[in-house]
């Protein structure tokens, strides 16, 4: 009788490549030999991710558009989409602003006992989407150049493209059919190389997070912990209230959806990166019962309409550094805040530090100084991770809502997932 093959699953590989980067980080704290050997490692792994995001959302998209073939459909499929995701995203600011009214987590705060962090590089891009504005965004949704935009990981003009493509090859018939068969391929190829890619993950998540811990420490931790675990605690209520009601109407469990997304939400958690796992989330909400082509629109779409974890955080973040400046404000100046996070929050998710920029370009309308910000940079990956998390689970959902929402999810799929799951 031959003996089963010991295997240790993906989820367990990267908790062990975070648990080992946690020691490591803290063994070796404040040495810069850490990053000069560890960074090479998570850049390779992070790109990795990259290289692959493009083709499958390129792939998908088109097969999932071409294969309805409906504009009628799509266009209330794009409608309900963005409804969704502008309801969550206010639900979620609304109860950031909530919790940190309620608990005050900048009142008392000695700014002489934070050590400041250089914010300028999150200024200098700030400037640059300021100086773009709102209607230049809806403007850049069309591209002048696909393969540029291509390059750019530019989602929304990528997307845009994608589904006037595909509208475009349904409309020619069967002429199209060996467009679909090389899309098919492209996609099915894809997925490979992503589970090939994800075997690397536990490397690079040891790398990444070795990285923040050598670099930071606890000791920031420790003097704005009470900023920490409030946006820790408001990420785990918002998920089991607010995303486990949604989901209970849906008529979901969001547990079992954590289930389904366990290996994603460690991996995001410890990269801070929703891109590192995109490419799986898709694979694994179309293996759920979600249909090709709203996953293939709803996902991509909501790494730029629907950061419920960032939107909830930025509404938190503002009001303590009001409240650590004892600067009061209004009920009028805190809808101002929600009105002003829901537009600049929108439309900028490939910018790097994308929470930052967005406080930036708006803490100044309602009087806030955008210095404090220097003060909570120091903690900032340690919050983009629960946030990052968050922004899975939230997009995630969302492909099952409206799947719900138009009457095409598979229930039998999602009842068999766990017989059959992605290897």
């Amino acid at each position: 009788m031959q003996k089963k093959k010991f295997r240790i699953s993906l989820a367990y590989q990267i908790l062990i490549g975070l648990a080992l980067g946690i020691a490591v980080g803290a063994i070796f704290y404040g040495n810069p030999n850490v990053e000069t050997y560890l960074q090479p490692i998570g850049t390779i792994f992070l790109n990795l991710i990259k290289m692959i995001v493009v083709p499958i959302i390129i792939s998908t998209l088109i097969l999932g558009v071409a294969g309805t073939g409906d504009m009628k459909q799509l266009g209330r499929l794009g409608t309900k989409t963005i409804v969704y995701f502008e309801v969550v995203t206010t639900i979620a600011i609304v109860f950031g602003l909530l919790a940190a009214n309620i608990a005050k987590p900048g009142v008392g705060i000695d700014m002489s006992e934070i050590t400041e962090t250089d914010i300028s590089s999150y200024v200098e891009t700030t400037k640059e989407v300021e100086s773009s504005g709102f209607a230049d965004t809806i403007v850049g949704i069309v591209p002048t150049n696909i393969i540029d935009s291509m390059a750019q990981g530019d989602m929304l003009p990528i997307i845009f493209f994608s589904v006037l493509f595909g509208l475009g090859v349904a409309s020619i018939g069967e002429r199209g059919q060996p467009v679909l068969n090389f899309f098919s391929g492209v996609a099915d190829a894809m997925f490979w190389v992503t589970n090939t890619v994800m075997k690397f993950a536990p490397f690079g998540v040891f790398a990444l997070i070795g990285i923040t811990v050598s670099k930071f420490g606890v000791g920031a931790l420790w003097q704005l912990g009470k900023l920490a675990g409030l946006v820790y605690l408001c990420m785990f209520l918002f998920v089991f209230i607010v995303l486990g009601s949604i989901a209970k109407l849906a008529g979901i469990s969001i547990i079992t959806l954590a289930k389904v997304l366990k290996e994603e939400l460690i991996l995001a958690y410890s990269t801070s990166s929703s891109e590192t796992v995109l490419p799986k989330i898709m694979q694994k909400m179309e293996r759920f019962g979600v249909p090709k082509d709203i996953v293939s629109f709803v996902v991509p779409t909501g790494y730029s309409f629907n950061l419920d974890g960032s939107t909830l955080y930025q509404a938190i973040a503002a009001i303590f550094i009001a409240q650590m400046y004892n600067i009061p404000l209004t009920i009028g100046e805190q809808i101002t805040l929600v009105l002003v996070l829901m537009i600049t929050s929108k439309g900028i998710a490939g910018v790097p530090g994308v929470s930052f920029v967005v406080l930036l370009a708006t803490l100044g309308s309602v009087g806030i100084p955008v210095e404090g910000l220097a003060f909570i940079a120091g903690i900032d990956r340690i919050l983009d991770m629960a946030r990052t998390a968050v922004n899975v689970m939230g997009n995630s959902l969302a492909t099952v809502v409206i799947a719900k929402w138009e009457g095409r999810f598979d229930d039998e799929a999602a009842k068999k997932y766990f017989d059959n799951p992605v290897v």
